[in-house]
């Protein structure tokens, strides 16, 4: 008899080995699928993030190009280039766009710079070299003030067929990380701007220290497959490619990629850790939830093989394992459930299944949270589950809880009637609730069972998960403030730039019939706050800002610089947005504020970008209109 018990624990043993040995050869071959296919998705997702910022440079290039050379025209007309009246002018210009300051080179190698003065800039700049070359920008050069990176954006000042005067402006490198709009890898990976000729780094966001030099730092330990040569190449010579080498600074593979900028001779290149490349993406939490399944699966069978054969576990002892695998399936799906809300309701599923409930649901309460309800219920009982769903009941829990009480058990008629106000339908036969704690012990929700089968309510499994449940709840209430800080003008309280930039993409993808954009600009901001202070310009800006939203509201409204807002105005005739517009100047005119606005309305919208150049330019039309009225003239306000 025991030689029989003896071969039978082989058999087990065996039967485990073998299935411990598969398993881990699954996993091992999944894994090396998931890294391989990362490290290309990586290298994708480079290729397109880079291609948006080289965009986004060249872009900014060209708008700044233009804005330069309105300014150029206008200072054409000036006979004294260091015109008080004339600084006035440019240097309200300082900070807009990329644009630090704006200067202006002048025969003899003299710069006028902030209000006009005077620096002799004698081999550092050239007048002759630079308006030899017209319009362009700089490589890497040093400012004149204070020896910071810097490129000029230069164009011609012309009088007469001649050029008097090059006007640059000033864009800070140091400052260029807060310029670029786009934040690749979700903000993880590094970003890099490099003169292709000499090697120079415009902009290096991985290492500290401003400036440098590609070439410089030495040659780096490449990882097989790639060489140091092919980098140097590849840069030199414009072209489009990707290494992998070790990073000196983290100690880790860095996945490189490059491509040319149509500016000068520069490369964009982004880089990010392989800890980063290699992080759970949709695709590789898929798989990984397919071997997840698969070990439970496995492991599952293995244990009511065992269970079976020595024949002394009770159904009662299956029963709390399937409860435990439950609680980390509830655990597991809560755990980012404040950024896929669908995982709650999936939650309250496996509470469902667990307990035999017809419905589970999940009541946030609170100032942040009010009201907020997930639910999950029988589809063939569904209507008669909302009837059910009463606020009453809900408030009368959560003063029972207030009380003291740590969890609400209830399966007879007389106690629902009770504790639960709201029983006309006689819908909840037996119920189980328990409050759902925030950190510091205040209820900030309920999570209730109801209709379980068999007569008997038991809360002890909602008391299992409850903390899980609370998590989730702190984990929305500050990932809901931090989104909204991040998307919000904290000023206006209209969506902020950050906002802005991540609805173009699905702007023209969302509305397919007409879409206007207006594109306004506050008058007077600069001359109010030298008047009256910047609070008298922030009240302005808040009026503004309130009115706006009073005629096109708040969803497509943006303030996307210090004193330009910008709405799209979807699927709406183009005479009610210029009727809107006319009323909202008419009303800040009552408050003695001015805009200028430009209207682009379009009902086949081709391009977004175009879109909105359009209602800008007709913006500054309006805006050069409104400045050339004699009692908006800035130059005979600087005169009185």
């Amino acid at each position: 008899m025991r030689k029989s018990n003896e071969i039978h624990w082989v058999k087990a043993m065996a039967v485990t080995a073998a299935m411990i040995l598969r398993i881990i050869s699954v996993s091992y071959s999944v894994i090396m699928w998931i890294n391989h296919r990362e490290e290309e998705n990586s290298f994708e997702r480079l290729d397109e993030e880079a291609g948006e910022i080289a965009s986004y440079m060249e872009e900014r290039a060209e708008r700044n190009r233009e804005k330069l050379e309105l300014i150029a025209r206008v200072a054409s007309q000036y006979d004294d280039l260091s015109s008080q009246s004339l600084w006035s002018f440019l240097d309200a210009y300082a900070g807009t766009d990329m644009m630090s300051k704006l200067e202006l080179l002048l025969p003899g190698d003299i710069v006028l710079t902030e209000g006009g003065k005077r620096v002799n800039a004698e081999g550092v700049l050239s007048f002759e070299k630079e308006a030899a070359l017209g319009a362009h920008i700089t490589n890497r050069e040093t400012d004149l003030t204070d020896g910071s990176y810097i490129v000029r954006n230069y164009v011609p000042v012309c009088r007469n067929g001649e050029t008097v005067a090059m006007l640059y402006g000033v864009i800070q490198l140091g400052n260029l990380p807060k310029e670029l709009a786009e934040s690749p890898f979700g903000g993880k990976a590094a970003i890099y701007i490099i003169d292709g000729e000499s090697g120079d780094f415009l902009l290096d966001t991985w290492h500290s220290a401003e400036g440098g030099n590609i070439w410089a730092l030495g040659e780096r330990k490449m990882a097989p497959g790639y060489d140091h040569e092919q980098l140097k190449q590849g840069l030199i010579d414009g072209k489009n490619g990707y290494v992998v080498f070790v990073s000196q600074t983290v100690g880790e593979y860095l996945y490189f990629y490059y491509e040319p900028i149509q500016i000068n001779n520069w490369r964009i290149a982004l880089s990010v850790p392989e800890s980063v490349t290699f992080e759970k993406a949709n695709e590789v939490k898929n798989v990984l939830n397919i071997i997840l399944v698969f070990e439970s699966i496995a492991f599952i069978l293995y244990f009511l093989w065992m269970l079976r054969y020595v024949r002394t576990e009770t159904s009662e002892k299956q029963h709390k394992l399937d409860t435990i695998n439950y609680m980390y399936d509830v655990e597991k799906l809560l755990f980012n459930a404040h950024e896929k809300k669908e995982n709650v309701t999936a939650a309250l599923s496996k509470i469902a299944q667990i307990l035999q409930a017809e419905r589970v649901g999940l009541w946030i309460v609170g100032k942040s949270q009010d009201d907020t309800v997930f639910l999950w219920k029988r589809e063939e009982n569904a209507k008669d589950q909302e009837k059910a769903v009463q606020k009453d009941n809900i408030y009368a829990l959560l003063e029972y809880f207030e009380m003291g009480n740590r969890a609400f058990e209830a399966d007879d008629a007389e106690m629902l009637r009770k504790i639960l106000p709201d029983q006309e339908h006689h819908m909840i036969h037996n119920i189980a609730a328990v409050p759902i704690e925030t950190l510091d012990g205040g209820i900030c929700g309920i999570l209730a069972s109801c209709n379980m089968k068999g007569k008997k309510a038991d809360a002890s499994l909602l008391e299992s998960v409850k903390f899980s449940f609370g998590m989730f709840c702190h984990n929305l209430t500050s990932f809901t403030e931090a989104k909204e800080q991040g998307e919000k003008d904290r000023l206006t309280g209209l969506y902020n730039r950050n906002r802005y930039e991540a609805d173009l993409p699905r702007i023209k993808t969302r509305y397919r019939k007409s879409l206007a954009c207006v594109y306004l600009d506050v008058n007077g901001l600069h001359e109010l706050n030298n008047a009256k202070g910047h609070s008298a310009g922030d009240t302005m800006l808040k009026t503004v800002a309130m009115e706006i939203r009073k005629q096109f509201g708040a969803d497509l409204t943006y303030r996307i610089g210090g004193d330009e807002f910008l709405v799209f105005v979807p699927d709406a005739p183009e005479a009610e947005t210029d009727r809107k517009l006319r009323k909202l100047a008419e009303t800040l005119e009552k408050e003695d504020y001015h805009i200028s606005a430009g209207v682009q309305w379009e009902e086949e919208i081709s391009s977004i970008a175009s879109l909105i150049k359009a209602a800008e330019k007709k913006m500054y039309a309006a805006k050069k209109a409104y400045y050339d009225q004699e009692v908006h003239d800035r130059r005979k306000k600087m005169r009185l």
